[in-house]
């Protein structure tokens, strides 16, 4: 895999908040559907024109407040303070037509500040909290008018619906069933940015639903969550979990060897899964990809040792100058009309300054993805 080109992302809005740094991507149709983990909404940006050879361009900028279309945990008001929803993966089912979000599901602990005494500081880094919109995992639907894909609550025609998992500002029933496990259970009351639990990848293969964990990493071993969501027989808009996993649980675990890296996005290419992993900890390193073969379909839970991974890419991060930036967290492919050959757009956090052109626009790197 080498480096094709670029994406320019246009914003509506000059030096708009939402240039820092991007968490999730997923491409529908000619539509690029873009999250911000410090944000309560989705982007939608349109493909306009290859401006050269290497270069997509997307504008028309749009943005989906998500209390318009789940129901949140914490529903922002006026005068109140922000509560993020921590997106950090979306997928789309083509088979279904809906559209997959989720959140963080972690805890944050407050940073210490430059500004403030030993004591405040001593106390803010033994501060840990919970956003209750962090614990999403929705679906919505996915709908074409006036020749472009955009999101609804429901739809008429053939009765599909938003939904999500059943929570409140300290779960949900995916944490529920997480509690008592003997590998990530102890986990879920660690912050995400101290290798706690922190889910960061989401991909959608038919029934399942696979998410990807940053933390916690065990001994240089990662975790991809299997689930199978499906509707609620009683209380619209709501989903729960199906009995898939050993023992009854509602839940498969697949272990990867990932170098001592956690999972930041996930992405199907044929029967195999491309895993695209990081640091699990707040530090600049390697971000590398990894091709786990027939990671789309395992029949089980899975131990995947490093041997049995193909390593595809290593993705440039923050060093430098751009030191603290370019953290990769979201892929999907793109395709235009006379391009072939597949091309994987990766999206950044962080983004390095070079990175903002203008007021409004935003360059994130694609790369050709190589033949098998």
């Amino acid at each position: 895999m080498v480096n094709f080109g670029s994406a320019l992302l246009v914003f509506n809005d000059p030096d708009t908040h939402m240039r820092k740094g991007l968490s999730a991507v997923v491409q529908i149709g000619d539509t690029l559907w873009v999250a911000n983990d410090e944000s309560l909404s989705l982007e939608r940006f349109t493909l306009r024109e290859r401006v050269g050879a290497g270069e997509f361009l997307f504008d028309q900028h749009q943005q989906f407040p998500l209390a318009s279309l789940l129901t949140l945990p914490v529903i922002p008001t006026i005068g109140e303070e922000f509560v993020e929803a921590d997106l950090e993966g979306m997928s789309y089912d083509r088979d279904t037509g809906y559209l997959w979000i989720v959140g963080s599901h972690s805890l944050k602990r407050k940073k210490p500040d430059s500004t403030k005494s030993l004591k405040k500081n001593a106390e803010r880094l033994a501060t840990v909290s919970s956003d209750g919109n962090r614990f999403l995992l929705a679906r919505i639907p996915v709908v074409e008018e006036n020749g472009t894909f955009t999101l609804v609550k429901s739809t008429a025609s053939d009765d599909r619906v938003a939904a999500q998992l059943a929570g409140n500002q300290l779960g949900n029933e995916l944490l529920d069933e997480l509690k008592d496990d003997e590998h990530v259970g102890a986990f879920l009351h660690i912050p995400g940015k101290d290798n706690g639990f922190d889910t960061e990848g989401l991909e959608i293969n038919g029934k399942r639903v696979f998410i990807g964990l940053r933390g916690p990493v065990l001994r240089g071993w990662t975790i991809v969550l299997e689930i199978e969501p499906e509707d609620h027989p009683k209380a619209a808009h709501t989903l729960i979990l199906k009995k898939i996993g050993p023992k009854g649980r509602k839940y498969r675990k697949h272990f990867l060897q990932l170098d001592g890296l956690g999972v930041r996005d996930l992405c199907i290419d044929g029967d195999d899964m491309l895993i695209l992993a990081g640091p699990t900890m707040n530090l600049d390193g390697p971000v590398s990809l990894f091709r786990w073969h027939d990671g789309a379909r395992p029949t089980d839970e899975s131990f995947i040792f490093r041997e049995q991974l193909t390593p595809v890419l290593e993705v440039p991060y923050g060093q430098g100058e751009d030191k603290g930036r370019d953290h990769a967290e979201g892929m999907t492919f793109v395709s235009t009309a006379g391009v072939e050959e597949p091309l994987l757009l990766v999206v950044y956090d962080a983004n390095a300054g070079w990175r903002k052109q203008g007021g409004n626009r935003l360059e994130q790197d694609v790369f050709r993805l190589m033949k098998k």
